[in-house]
């Protein structure tokens, strides 16, 4: 199944003020099936089907699991510890896919750049 072109332009709208409050640039790539977000050659957050997918480290990951509208990553039959899906319903509104963006870029921060980031 595609990923969703709206929810892809409301990541790229909402996203940018995080990003350019640290010079930061977004590099898109085609993954998991979705399109994927990378911030400093790092997974940053992505879209499948029409589920935001985040990467929020351990602790992130286990902490927003305890919110309603979350679910585990899931491809291979065992979840990824460090990254989540937020349903639909978690970021109907701007202000909810800007707080959960905001996760996954702060996240982003704390790891080394890559030598290849873009």
């Amino acid at each position: 199944m595609p990923y969703s072109e709206e929810l892809a332009d409301r990541i790229r709208e909402a996203i940018d003020p995080a990003l350019e409050s640290h010079r930061l640039s977004l590099h898109e790539i085609n993954m998991f099936g979705g399109l994927c977000f990378m911030v400093r050659g790092h997974m940053c957050c992505g879209v499948i089907e029409d589920s935001l997918m985040l990467r929020l480290g351990r602790d992130g990951a286990t902490e927003a699991l305890g919110r309603r509208h979350t679910r585990p990553m899931d491809f291979t039959g065992t979840p990824m510890k460090t990254m989540v899906f937020i349903d639909p319903a978690g970021m109907r509104t701007r202000a909810a896919l800007r707080a959960w963006l905001n996760r996954a870029v702060a996240f982003n921060l704390t790891l080394a750049p890559k030598n290849s980031a873009p």
